[in-house]
């Protein structure tokens, strides 16, 4: 259509490329309109090659993919390697009734299996069927039972619409509207929006595209894991099975601190590397009440539950009698490290930060380390010490001459990127070798890659 539409243009504006050779109109038309349905048709009979070509088969221990029509293709995904399934439904695939089953394996980019399209029965059974024998669970016959599930999380559409009201995308949107008809007044050129246009309808579309993915936002709890629902005209289902979440991130917009409002975002292996759909899958909640946090990561984490319910929690999240404002979440876990508080950024630290430096800080519980930074965006980062992949200490040119040092912790290709900036160089190396040590231990108490496994 959009080439219809360039050619009517062009025919109106005295342009039109059949001009010279004196053909009529109504001739031009067909021409345009024949290209048209040769390039659909062409399309579509691509697409049913591509179809006719994928098999996929699944075994104990994995899922086998074969597809191509010139070139030959063979995936293999291990299924204790799994890390998330996902059901997926645009909202043409929805009123057909077809449904897209993403298979996500740790492997970072280009390792996800694409099913499209299934029937939607057909993807549910075959969901069902992947998560049962990742997590090896004895059953008969090739259909798995369907775990029951437990909502824990339903988030409002009008808290989504407030939150999205209040991103950084509609502020920009806002000024790019009033700068264009400021502009459109003070020079009585409408071709200021017509040169506008195309930022606006992409900003437009970034604030459409998140409030439409945010919509109908729930969490679930089952045997196979947190299950995910969201969309409101495209579907999806995720489902991430225990023990997955490599780190969490808690981050709070400035806009949003009056309210008490927080996003929650996850590293999983296998998510990097997949764009925007990356984004999405690496979404937990998009926001939530502290209540609601509380709760979601006590899924995710269980083993936090004793930290994040720890007494200095709810004097952390109260309203501050003198500022009267809510001092953050990350306040909430003081006093429940072994030693008694957080590391905090020294004074030196702010010739460096000069804005946030009083607020970054690190805190060792029990099952985590806890990483907070932000003073107008703020933000804290939950890596439990079972899922920390390595550490290292940096230092630039200006931190060694002032003293400090950073703790890097390298998780899983995500939105969290665990970082313990400007400590003193003592803080950052005494904070490593126990960090280390703590990894250490925790991974060897932990459980299974097949969690429901039956012991021999």
């Amino acid at each position: 259509m959009l080439v219809l539409l360039l050619f009517l243009y062009a025919q109106e504006r005295g342009r039109s490329a059949f001009a010279d050779r004196g053909l009529p109109g109504h001739v031009e038309l067909l021409i345009a309109v024949g290209a048209l349905a040769a390039c659909v048709v062409l399309a579509v009979a691509l697409s049913a090659l591509s179809w006719r070509a994928t098999r996929f088969t699944v075994d104990d221990e994995a899922v086998r993919l074969h597809s191509g029509v010139i070139a030959k293709r063979q995936r293999v995904a291990r299924l204790d390697r799994l890390q998330a399934v996902d059901v997926v439904q645009p909202l043409v695939a929805r009123l057909l009734g077809f449904a897209e089953l993403r298979v996500e394996v740790a492997g970072g980019a280009g390792s996800q299996v694409r099913l499209a399209y299934l029937r939607e029965a057909d993807a549910q059974r075959l969901r069902n069927l992947l998560l049962a024998r990742s997590a090896g669970l004895d059953f008969e016959g090739d259909a798995a039972p369907e775990a029951p599930e437990q909502q824990v999380v339903e988030v409002p559409f009008g808290r989504v619409a407030g939150s999205v009201a209040l991103s950084g995308a509609t502020v920009t949107l806002v000024v790019l509207a009033v700068g264009v008809v400021v502009g459109v007044v003070t020079t009585q050129e409408l071709g200021v929006a017509f040169g506008a246009a195309a930022p606006l309808i992409g900003v437009a579309g970034s604030v459409w595209t998140s409030l439409s993915r945010s919509a109908n936002w729930r969490v679930a709890t089952s045997p196979d894991g947190v299950r995910l629902r969201s969309g409101l005209l495209e579907s999806r289902t995720q489902t991430v099975p225990p023990g997955r979440v490599q780190a969490v991130r808690l981050s709070q917009p400035l806009l949003w601190r009056a309210f008490g409002w927080w996003r929650v975002q996850v590293n999983v292996a296998g998510f990097a590397g997949e764009g925007e759909q990356s984004q999405d899958a690496s979404t937990l909640l998009p926001v939530a009440s502290v209540d609601e946090v509380r709760r979601v990561l006590s899924l995710v984490l269980p083993a936090l539950h004793d930290d994040l319910h720890a007494p200095g929690l709810n004097a952390g999240l109260s309203v501050g009698q003198n500022s009267g404002q809510n001092w953050g979440l990350d306040e909430g876990l003081r006093g429940t490290s072994p030693d008694g508080g957080w590391l905090v950024a020294p004074r030196a630290a702010r010739w460096v930060d000069p804005v946030s430096w009083r607020r970054r800080g690190a805190l060792v519980t029990e099952h985590a380390l806890l990483l907070r930074s932000g003073r107008l965006r703020r933000e804290l980062d939950v890596v439990p010490h079972a899922r920390t992949q390595s550490l290292a200490v940096e230092q630039g040119p200006l931190q060694r001459r002032l003293g400090l040092a950073t703790l890097a912790l390298h998780s899983t290709p995500g939105p969290v990127r665990p970082r313990a900036e400007h400590l003193t160089q003592e803080q950052a190396v005494a904070l490593l070798d126990e960090q280390a040590l703590r990894a250490r231990t925790a991974r060897a108490a932990a459980g299974p890659e097949r969690w429901m496994e039956q012991a021999g």
